[in-house]
């Protein structure tokens, strides 16, 4: 049996009809929008649903941009604000810095001034301090004026309290500076108030302590103690008379019986020497100890 094919077709309107419709639909619209309110009614209710909270999304974006733009703004001004802040506080410290070493070199000057009041009777130049050897301790340094200056070899050099040691080496515009804490160097000294000889010995390890060692002290009366007084004495070679090396740290018999030795507390600060002064004038025999 043959199939029967039933094409369906679809319900088409002519464009014209459509026209006629739209048109008529647009007329009675317009008849009552004259004639009642029910049309501007139901537009406005149809927009209330609409477009109302359309424009209420839209509100809330502009705010909350606005807000952002605001706090943008504001995150902005903090940074320029902080920025500002910290070359100010850079600026602070860097002056703070100067301020502080300033300090300490007008309290290094006052002290130099001090040092030159007491040894008035010699001839003084200043000197600051531009190199040294490795570690802490100035043993071995370079000071900053020589033979244009009227430096030489053998002139005293002194700062702190009292003796630093010797210009060993010169130059046009720099000097050497052996220490009295270095191991080469012996100075010969005596008690400020017993007047006896002895010799002080430089002692890189017993620096480390604070301390240098003396010996060859003559004390039959024990009338030396702790806490006496050491100065350059009058027969040194090179040392001018009457400075001060430092003070008696620990004292103790030879087993000789017949001298004493022991270690002192030097009056110069060897771990901190920035500035020095250099006595010009010079024992007559520079031999050397």
């Amino acid at each position: 049996m043959a199939r029967v094919k039933i094409k369906r077709r679809g319900i088409q309107i002519p464009p014209g009809y459509i026209l006629l419709i739209l048109t008529v639909f647009c007329i009675i619209l317009m008849v009552l929008s004259f004639t009642t309110d029910a049309v501007p009614t139901a537009l406005n209710g149809i927009a209330g649903y609409t477009f109302m909270p359309f424009k209420r999304g839209l509100t809330e974006i502009s705010s909350y941009a606005n807000h952002r733009a605001d706090d943008l703004k504001q995150v902005r001004q903090v940074l320029s604000e902080n920025q500002a802040l910290k070359a100010q506080i850079d600026e602070l410290t860097q002056e703070n810095d100067r301020l502080v070493e300033n300090r300490f070199e007008l309290i290094e000057l006052r002290a130099l001034l001090d040092l030159d009041s007491e040894y008035e009777e010699y001839d003084k130049i200043g000197a600051r301090v531009t190199g040294k050897d490795p570690g802490n301790w100035y043993s071995i340094f370079i000071i900053d004026k020589g033979e244009d200056d009227g430096i030489k070899e053998g002139m005293n050099v002194i700062a702190g309290a009292g003796l630093v040691g010797l210009v060993t080496k010169t130059g046009p515009n720099w000097s050497q500076v052996r220490s009295i804490i270095d191991d080469q160097s012996n100075v010969s000294g005596r008690m400020l108030n017993t007047s006896d000889n002895l010799i002080v010995y430089g002692n890189l390890e017993s620096i480390k302590d604070g301390t240098i060692e003396f010996g060859q002290l003559s004390d039959p009366d024990d009338e030396v103690a702790v806490g006496d007084k050491i100065v350059t004495s009058n027969i040194s070679d090179r040392y001018l008379p009457g400075i001060a090396i430092g003070f008696i740290n620990s004292i103790e018999k030879d087993p000789n019986n017949l001298t004493k030795s022991g270690t002192l507390t030097p009056v110069v600060d060897f771990e901190h020497i920035d500035a020095v002064l250099v006595i010009t004038e010079m024992k007559e025999e520079n031999l050397p100890e």
